[in-house]
């Protein structure tokens, strides 16, 4: 992919702003068939030098919109922020929609599927059956990931580093005086979680509210987003919701099957 500098950069004249040009088409180079890249491919893919794409890469590695081991980038969810590219590019709301619906007429209970975006979970994809919270809930609401289901089987799938670095970000207040809101204890949960597989909170985010949650997984096997079924404390018992697990499992391997094959 080459960098903006087409017809529309020439008659827009000295209203382009070029290196905004630049750092978009460097966004742009990512999508389905190429989800990570060195730098090489990133200077290939845009025509800008490899001096040249290091310096817009690493700006957005600083501003949160990619992420980076050192050799190979990838876009992070906060690109959600200036539009739909993330999105489009991983076809998650799509893949998961058709499978929520299922899953919501099995259960009779509000399901989700989120991603992470630093210390908070985003939902991309939500089928609800009925007013769960004392907020709404659509596309696009944001809750913080330690006092979540979905985002302890986020957290729960990010590498020690990661995990260090968003809990040092995060501040741990009580949502409810359920909440846990001890660091040593917040990981050993999330030790928790990474071994069994799933996540179930009571009454943490908001009292009344229970929620079961597990990964979504992408072709390597790392956590890229997380399913989950919500319901009101006097619906179901706790013991009751992990009835629903085999079925929220279920759903959780058919949309990373459909979207590791998306991907293949």
């Amino acid at each position: 992919m080459a960098g903006t500098s087409g017809p529309e950069a020439r008659e827009h004249g000295d209203a382009h702003v070029q290196s905004l040009g630049r750092g978009l088409s460097v966004i742009e180079s990512f999508d389905a068939d190429n989800e990570a890249a060195t730098l090489s491919d990133v200077a290939r893919r845009t025509g800008l030098t490899r001096a040249t794409a290091r310096r817009f890469l690493l700006t957005l590695v600083d501003l949160g919109y990619m992420r980076t081991d050192g050799r190979l980038f990838s876009l992070t969810p906060r690109v959600l922020r200036l539009g739909h590219a993330y999105l489009s590019s991983m076809g998650l709301p799509q893949i998961a929609q058709p499978h929520l619906e299922a899953l919501s007429a099995r259960l009779g209970e509000s399901v989700s599927v989120a991603v992470l975006d630093g210390s908070d979970i985003v939902y991309v994809a939500r089928v609800a059956t009925r007013r769960i919270m004392t907020v709404g809930i659509s596309v696009g609401t944001r809750f913080p990931a330690y006092a979540t289901s979905m985002g302890r089987v986020l957290l729960a799938g990010l590498t020690r580093e990661e995990l260090d670095h968003v809990l040092t970000e995060t501040e741990l207040r009580p949502l409810t005086d359920r909440t846990i809101v001890d660091e040593a204890a917040l990981r050993e949960e999330l030790d928790r979680v990474r071994s069994q597989g799933f996540s179930l909170v009571d009454e943490e985010l908001e009292l009344g509210l229970r929620s079961l949650a597990a990964p979504v997984r992408g072709r390597a096997g790392e956590v890229v987003a997380a399913v989950n079924v919500s319901t009101q404390v006097r619906s179901v018992r706790a013991d009751g919701l992990e009835e629903q697990l085999p079925a929220l499992l279920e759903t959780a391997a058919a949309i990373s099957a459909d979207l590791q094959a998306t991907h293949g």
